[in-house]
């Protein structure tokens, strides 16, 4: 390696380290709004239904299945316009969404609420994209530990979220929960200031001209399949046991303070891993990390079929956090060994668009599921999906030791 080629290393590094921390701390007011509209959506939703309650759910179906139309656009956005303007004008959308939300709840409106948390939904596809932007100047060896350090980010949002919800709730009183709701206009707005100092390089119109290899023939890489798997698995199983969480526990009599403070517990366990995960991925490899994520998801389920107290919801809940953190950040971190420079938007709205389609289906399902068949069949449903991505992951450990031969 030449001392330039080593010099532009380090400074890309440099410059990477200073836009995941910024990146890491917008991480924790975007993913805060996320946490209101799971804690509150399905418990808003339920208030505003009539008597059937099958699709209380859906507000926060909605959100999800935002971001996972938005992802798409947000890859071509962000190519043409640079991540900084793109992320900006996605606080802007998110904030129009909360105080949407708040008015559908206001004005008793369910689908002014579903309209408010799509859009919190599209601003989310951008925020998800924080651990990409954050790589994109970073070296092979570094850019492991950028994704875990903007994950990071979330453990703050796993506080800030849960606990705007429990001092907001009542803010509108008599009408519940819509204060929440105006409170993500704040978090927007405090992420706009956030991202408007991150500095990633425009994709110059030379880059914007080579889209390099067709999106159907990175897509076909066996590695980028399985990450594709696993990263579905970690992420739709968390939504699916996630949402359906705050309905349990208020059917089993549990408050709702409790059911949002079981969804701090399970953020935290979310995001306190990411600042070593991407050390542990350094060390034992991305697969294997993975492997352990999709194993501490099976554990989560054991738990869950083990009673319905406080505390068997918390701490099933902190294991799927935990879970989704080393089986979501290890399959993030696979899908970037499968791409070039020039292919990076296409390929990760792609895969963020494969994952929270699936995402959005398994929140939907979760709520028809609960009401229908109950709390343990939610749980029951981790087993046969773990198993599947877990002999993915073998089968792909066998494929590449037999070509390195």
């Amino acid at each position: 390696m030449t001392v330039q080629a080593q010099l532009n290393i380090e400074a890309g590094d440099r410059l990477a380290r200073r836009n995941a921390l910024l990146l890491a701390v917008a991480q924790s007011v975007g993913g805060a709004t996320a946490s209101i509209v799971v804690a509150l959506g399905g418990l808003a939703g339920h208030e505003l239904l009539g008597s059937d309650k099958s699709f209380a759910t859906l507000p926060v179906t909605f959100f999800v299945l935002g971001t996972a139309c938005g992802t798409l656009p947000a890859g071509y956005i962000m190519r043409h316009l640079g991540r900084r303007n793109a992320y900006m004008g996605a606080a802007v959308l998110g904030g129009l969404g909360g105080l949407l939300a708040c008015l559908g709840i206001i004005q008793a409106s369910f689908v002014t609420l579903l309209i408010g948390t799509m859009g919190c939904g599209i601003a989310g596809a951008f925020v998800q994209s924080y651990r990409f932007a954050a790589a994109d100047t970073a070296s092979d060896a570094f850019r492991p530990k950028a994704i875990s350090w903007v994950m990071a980010g979330g453990l703050i949002a796993g506080i800030v979220g849960p606990q705007t919800v429990i001092a907001t709730k009542d803010m509108l009183a008599p009408i519940m929960f819509a204060g929440s709701f105006a409170a993500i206009a704040v978090l927007n707005t405090i992420g706009f200031c956030l991202v408007f100092f991150v500095r990633i390089p425009k994709p110059t119109a030379e880059e914007r001209a080579v889209s390099g290899r067709p999106i159907l023939t990175i897509i076909r890489q066996e590695r980028f399949i399985v990450a594709v798997a696993c990263g579905i698995g970690s992420y739709a199983l968390m939504s699916f046991v996630m949402t359906a969480t705050p309905l349990a526990m208020i059917a089993c009599g549990h408050t709702q303070t409790d059911a949002a403070l079981a969804i701090q517990w399970h953020v935290l366990a979310m995001y306190i891993p990411s600042f070593f995960t991407g050390s542990l991925i350094a060390r034992f490899g991305k697969s294997r990390i993975v492997a352990l994520g999709l194993t501490l998801l099976v554990g989560c389920g054991i738990v869950a079929l083990s009673g319905v107290a406080v505390e068997d919801f918390w701490f099933a809940l902190i294991l799927l956090g935990l879970g989704w953190n080393f089986g979501f950040i290890g399959a993030t971190s696979m899908v970037t060994d499968t791409y070039r420079p020039e292919e990076r938007t296409k390929v990760q709205a792609t895969n963020d668009f494969l994952v929270f389609g699936f995402v959005a289906m398994a929140s939907f399902a979760s709520g028809n599921v609960l009401n229908d068949y109950g709390w343990q069949t939610i749980n029951w449903m981790l087993f046969p999906v773990v198993a599947f991505c877990l002999a993915l992951l073998v089968w792909l450990a066998i494929r590449e030791r037999r070509a390195s031969f």
